[in-house]
């Protein structure tokens, strides 16, 4: 006898090493505000009120919020400048400058999308 169905692809599992890790890495910058902060950083923003003054419409809770949970996942670097009165800079690690250039395509192929939509 042969078989009349037709062959299908053969389907390899999605799940493998990388996908929490990827995964987790979609969650934490698609967080309200979070691509907004690392875009601020990027662009020479160094104290809370020069995230607040670049980041349109951020509440100062949020910043903070943000800032301490990117700092807790290494991408921004929190310094304080012993001096009167206590200075405090955000600055990105190594982490969160390689991180902004991994999102440069992305942030181009969005720009280029919605330009696209637009006409």
């Amino acid at each position: 006898m042969t078989n009349t169905q037709p062959l299908r692809p053969q389907r390899s599992s999605i799940h493998d090493d990388t996908c929490p890790s990827f995964e987790e890495a979609l969650e934490l910058v698609g967080r309200r505000w979070t691509g907004s902060i690392l875009a601020a950083a990027a662009q020479g923003a160094r104290r809370f009120g020069e995230y607040r003054a670049t980041i349109d419409g951020i509440s100062d809770r949020l910043l903070t919020q943000r800032l301490k949970e990117l700092e807790a996942n290494g991408l921004i670097e929190r310094t304080v400048i012993p001096s009167t009165p206590v200075q405090i800079r955000y600055d990105l690690s190594a982490d969160g400058r390689a991180l902004v250039q991994a999102l440069q395509p992305l942030t181009k192929w969005s720009i280029q999308r919605s330009a696209r939509r637009a006409r």
